[in-house]
């Protein structure tokens, strides 16, 4: 999402810090830059005007200091800046102390509200936090079938009910909706459902609009007034650039947002929005999405927690170790782990069958540009000469799973005729099959005198 905006960033940041000496002129015309790349990638006038001020400001009094390099200093001020623009201080979900919390998550169409109210469900059954979800959403064809498959693939139950029949776990006790368009009734019901069923927080999937308008916001309102939401929370797709600013001040003048979901931050839009939404409503970002797949099974969660103060490093390109860290920890099994590592190191060394248990591992983690790029000093610009194609890691899954288990434990054995009905099998060349048998002897050997 903000590969351009840091490409172009890093670069002007690089300029001042190759500089022993920096007068203000020269901040003046990184800031001219700065401000120039902002409003490219699609944030909003009045806050790239307030950003560069603030930073000019401080600017002028760091290059004074003799004691620090001052390019140095006006990296970590333009830091400390977009961390303020992006909200500051992490802001997590806001939990009632008695009976269940209630999530309310709002948006227009096509924003991802159902793929992200099974995320974000996934994420909170992570933390021990027992949800339910809720389909909101009569209208729109199957939106409640949608949520039941996201349910199940994550192992949440769903309640509510469409117009047309039972969905989810209360449905067949539920009452009879007075109309197709009941959605308090049905709410409510399903909230007595959920609560029920001892589930602690409920996530309610509403409907969407194509636009904001008067309908919408009224049967927001009427569900804020029947259900008391602890959150109320609006899915914005970060592709739609000044539109998402847009429609974040409707709903906050509508209905009131306790904070903002981005998804889709995995595209290839400018990003604006990101910098744009707190600074224009002051709502926190509570998360960010990425990827269409929710995240089940052992899957690294595909809904992240925002941190502004990490975030304005990534765009900097100064990586994001906590979140590697944490998807790291999400994702493998530290006894499986731990056995790789003491086999990598015996005197028989790891064999392709424990490749593929570490193969598996780190496709759990995610796209490979995506994990590298948390890594510090992987920029945009080292990302775009990295040769890191997902493919190949499935090509090379089809190649050792194509190897009989002796064939995996004992590489050795790997004659021309196996090597070729081992292509065969995996839809690959024989050079690939023998380009990856050198690979792994050679990380075998590399292992071994570490």
């Amino acid at each position: 999402m903000f590969t351009a905006l840091s490409e172009r960033l890093t670069a002007v940041l690089k300029r001042l810090t190759g500089r022993g000496v920096l007068s203000e002129q020269d901040v003046t015309e990184a800031l001219r830059e700065i401000r120039r790349h902002l409003l490219e990638a699609d944030v909003s006038f009045e806050v790239t005007r307030g950003f560069v001020e603030r930073v000019r400001e401080r600017a002028v009094g760091a290059i004074a200091v003799k004691a620090v390099n001052p390019g140095q200093q006006v990296v970590k001020l333009v830091h400390d800046e977009i961390a303020a623009l992006l909200g500051g201080t992490k802001r997590g979900l806001d939990f009632a102390s008695v009976g269940p919390t209630v999530i309310l998550l709002v948006g227009l169409q096509g924003s991802g509200k159902t793929t992200t109210a099974a995320k974000l469900a996934r994420r909170l059954k992570l933390e021990q936090k027992a949800p339910g979800l809720v389909a909101a959403d009569p209208y729109r064809p199957a939106a409640a079938e949608q949520l039941r498959q996201l349910g199940e693939q994550v192992g949440v139950p769903v309640f509510g009910r469409a117009s047309d029949g039972s969905v989810g776990v209360g449905a067949q006790h539920a009452a009879p909706l007075r109309s197709p368009t009941d959605v308090v009734g049905l709410v409510q019901q399903a909230v007595r459902e959920a609560e029920k069923a001892r589930c602690r927080t409920v996530i309610v999937d509403t409907a969407g609009r194509l636009q904001i308008d008067a309908a919408l916001m009224d049967e927001l309102k009427a569900l804020c007034a029947a259900t008391s939401p602890r959150e109320v929370l609006l899915v914005a797709d970060g592709m739609t650039g000044q539109d998402a600013v847009r429609i974040a001040r409707g709903f906050q003048d509508g209905v009131g947002l306790t904070g903002a979901i981005l998804t889709k931050l995995d595209g290839d839009a400018r990003g604006g929005a990101a910098l744009s939404i707190h600074g224009v409503t002051g709502v926190p970002i509570k998360y960010i999405g990425v990827g269409e797949n929710v995240g089940a099974q052992h899957a690294a969660p595909q809904l992240e927690p925002f941190d502004p103060v990490r975030m304005a490093g990534r765009i900097l390109g100064q990586g994001d170790v906590v979140a590697l860290v944490e998807k790291a920890a999400a994702t493998m099994d530290a006894d499986a782990a731990q056995r790789l590592e003491r086999k990598a190191r015996s005197k028989q060394g790891m064999d392709l069958a424990d490749f593929l248990v570490a193969l598996k591992q780190m496709q759990a983690m995610g796209p490979i540009k995506q994990v590298l790029g948390l890594l510090p000093g992987v920029n945009a610009q080292a990302l775009k000469a990295v040769n890191a194609d997902d493919k190949r890691l499935k090509h090379v899954e089809a190649i050792v799973l194509s190897m009989t288990p002796g064939e995996r434990a004992d590489p050795w054995v790997l004659t021309g005729a196996r090597r070729l009905r081992i292509a065969k099998g995996a839809g690959r060349t024989v050079q690939e099959v023998n380009r990856l048998l050198e690979q792994f002897q050679q990380m075998r050997k590399l292992l071994k005198r570490t």
